[in-house]
């Protein structure tokens, strides 16, 4: 009896998703850690949010890469969500309160200095993840219905 042949999880949409979380975490890895050698005193609330905003760029982009098994599925998931928040969040913030943001973030106004890809991005993550499920998660689902 032969093996049925192995599928890659990772095609097309979910190759480019990967790649532009891992463009933005470069992105905000980089600029956080300019700000960081050059002026956290200045604003370290704002250097802040960059540094977190790199660390959940890189874990969605794990996360997104080994989504195939429950773990990081589910993980990919917290990061995405996480991603959004903090892009909603920090963009209202900006905002409504400019001074608490004198320097940009990642996340201020929206990502309009990364032409709001941060606020588009987890939309597309919340699609993919909710689309392509591991073989599992898609299994226990069939079977409690």
């Amino acid at each position: 009896m032969t093996e049925p042949a192995r599928t890659r999880r990772m095609t097309g949409v979910g190759i480019v998703l990967v790649f532009v979380y891992g463009v933005m975490a470069l992105a905000a890895t980089g600029r956080s850690f300019v700000q960081f050698v050059r002026a956290f005193d200045e604003a370290p609330v704002a250097y802040t949010l960059s540094a977190a905003s790199a660390v959940v760029y890189i874990l969605a982009t794990l996360a997104l890469m080994f989504s195939k098994s429950d773990a990081w599925y589910r993980v990919a998931w917290v990061s995405v969500i996480f991603e959004l928040a903090g892009v909603i969040i920090v963009g209202s913030l900006s905002i409504a309160l400019p001074a608490l943001f004198q320097h940009p973030t990642v996340w201020s106004l929206y990502g309009s200095g990364y032409v709001w890809i941060p606020l588009v991005l987890p939309f597309f993550g919340i699609w993919w993840l909710a689309t392509h499920r591991p073989a599992r998660s898609r299994q226990a689902a069939e079977v409690a219905r």
